[in-house]
Order: structure tokens, then C-alpha cells, then sequence
């Protein structure tokens, strides 16, 4: 990427030790672990773990913004040679931080993911080992994703497989959940951020027409197959929880996408592909948002409060 480090002075409070904060926080991408924690409320939501079991709700919370915070660790350490001479600014290759610090700071942020996810487990009377598998499953796609995979045809597969599997830790908020409304739920978060990653693969130069089309489709389908959702829930759950509203939000949704993506299609430039990214990371908190709307009723619109800290750190941190 061909971004710019945000200029925007932080507060008062924290200036003194911005300098020493700025290239950790920078490392983790602090404002997307906020669309990390969408997804754990989108689960949890789904599944009806809440409001009952806050205990195994707020341990995944924690579990699920550790591994995203140490997946961008890694993200960055693996990427040292092709951020050292398109993207200079960034802590490692600028030496802000070393590479053994990082790679110290993201093992242990991984393993902390896996530890609250076994602490979780232990809420549970059925299978509860399940989070701490389904983190393990999380980092071996990470590794999959920073070592192998991210620069070749696979890559944004592998990302989305990333994101799937933390829809289905949140999930395991619940003690029990059925029926393959779950999966088809991890599913359209996954192939969204499919689509993502693929349009964000060469946001640093000149994009090329066509990646961006396939990209911005391939996010299309992810609404498209998200809109039966709530009916297939509510059959498979005998439990009518669908919201009216649904389909016209994801609609809309899907317009206010479209925007950003159209113009970064027709003028591929790193700007406005960069620009388009970043609405679209941030509107997986809006897409989580509807779904659960979908599922859950009016208390999944709650998952858009996220936005608020997301766009506000976003001023000081980048974000892609």
C-alpha cells in the first residue's frame, strides 16, 4: 500500500506517549480489531448466548481481538521486504520496532487469544474445548494466510477462511447451537471478506480493471446469499426471529458499498482503491449489524456502536 501514516494530532492525554504507543498500535491495525469484535457479537447474537452468558461472551471478545491484533503482527513481520520499499513508514521497516520484538508481541498475543478462548470453553456443558479449537483453527489459517498463501491466487481465500472461523467462535458464546443457519452465517462473512482482500491486493500501485470487477462481485454474492438468512433460520429454528427491515438494509448496504467500489473500477488509482478498502473493512461492523438484525431482531443493530471507536482511532492509525 502506498498509504500515508494519519497526521492528525492525538489528544492531549495521550501525546506524551504517542511516540512510544503510535508504532504498537500501528502494528495491530487498532481500529479493525473493532470489526473482529462484530463478528464475535454477530455470533453470539445469532446463537442467543446473549444476554444471558456474558462470561464466555466477553472471554471470546478478548480471544478474538488477540488474534486479530497478533494475525497483523504477523501480517506486517512476513511483509518486512515489500514494506521496506513501498510502504517505509510503517514501524518495522521505518525501525521503530524490531522484527524479534514483534515477532515476541505477536506469538504472545496469539497465545493469549487461544487462552481466553479455553477460558471460555470452560462456561460451556457441551464440547468445551470447541473455542480453543476453533482459535487454534484461527491461527493455523493466519500462518497459512502471512507465510504461504498471501501473495498468490489463494491468498484472499485464505483471509476469508480467517474471518469465517471467528464468525463461528462467536458462536461458541452459546452452549449449543444447531442447524446450518451457523455455517451459512460464517459464510457470507467469509466470502465478503473474500471479496475484500482480493480488491485490496494491489491497492499500492495501479490496479487493474478487471481484479477490482471480480472483487466487488464476489462481495455482491455475499449479500446475495446472505438475503435468505433469516427465513432459513427461523425454519430451521422454529422460531420466527426475521426482521422486516432486513432486506432493505442489506440492500442499501449494498448501494452504499457499490459507491466507493464503482469509482475506484473506473479510476484504479492506489487512492481511490485505498479509499474504497477502507469503507469496506469498516462496513463488515455494518454488514455484521444487519445480519444480526436478520437474526436477532433490533438488538443486533447495537453491533453499529463499534463504528465509534473504529472511525475515531482511525484518525491517528491506519487502518489497511
Amino acid at each position: 500500500m502506498s498509504e500515508s501514516a494519519p497526521t492528525t494530532t492525538p489528544p492531549a492525554v495521550v501525546s506524551s506517549l504517542w511516540p512510544r504507543l503510535q508504532p504498537w498500535l500501528q502494528l495491530v491495525r487498532l481500529p479493525n480489531v473493532f470489526t473482529a469484535f462484530a463478528d464475535i457479537c454477530l455470533g453470539a447474537l445469532a446463537a442467543g448466548a446473549l444476554p444471558a452468558r456474558w462470561a464466555p461472551f466477553l472471554l471470546l471478545l478478548l480471544a478474538s481481538g488477540c488474534l486479530y491484533a497478533g494475525g497483523m503482527v504477523w501480517n506486517d513481520f512476513f511483509d518486512y521486504a515489500q514494506d521496506y520499499k513501498e510502504r517505509p513508514f510503517r514501524p518495522l521497516p521505518a525501525g521503530k520496532v524490531s522484527r524479534s520484538a514483534a515477532a515476541l508481541f505477536g506469538a504472545a498475543l496469539l497465545l493469549l487469544g487461544i487462552v481466553f478462548a479455553g477460558l471460555a470453553g470452560w462456561q460451556r456443558s457441551y464440547s468445551p474445548a470447541l473455542p480453543a479449537v476453533v482459535a487454534l483453527v484461527i491461527v493455523g489459517c493466519i500462518f497459512l494466510y502471512d507465510f504461504a498463501l498471501k501473495h498468490t491466487a489463494l491468498g484472499p481465500l485464505g483471509m476469508g477462511a480467517c474471518r469465517y472461523w471467528n464468525v463461528v467462535l462467536g458462536l461458541c458464546a452459546a452452549d449449543q447451537w444447531g442447524g446450518m443457519w451457523g455455517w451459512h452465517l460464517a459464510w457470507i462473512v467469509g466470502i465478503y471478506i473474500t471479496g475484500v482482500t482480493w480488491f485490496a491486493r494491489t491497492e499500492a500501485r495501479q490496479s487493474k480493471q478487471a481484479s477490482l470487477t471480480g472483487a466487488a462481485f464476489t462481495m455482491l454474492a455475499a449479500l446475495v446469499i446472505a438475503l435468505p438468512l433469516p427465513a432459513w433460520f427461523d425454519a430451521d429454528d422454529a422460531q420466527p426471529r426475521g426482521w422486516l427491515l432486513f432486506p432493505y438494509l442489506l440492500v442499501a448496504f449494498g448501494f452504499a458499498l457499490g459507491l466507493p467500489l464503482y469509482h475506484a473500477i473506473r479510476e484504479p488509482s492506489p487512492e481511490k482503491v485505498q479509499r474504497a478498502v477502507k469503507r469496506c473493512i469498516m462496513g463488515l461492523v455494518v454488514l455484521d449489524a444487519i445480519l444480526a438484525l436478520g437474526l436477532a431482531g433490533p438488538p443486533g443493530l447495537l453491533i453499529l456502536l463499534l463504528l465509534v471507536p473504529a472511525l475515531y482511532l482511525g484518525k491517528w492509525i491506519y487502518s489497511t
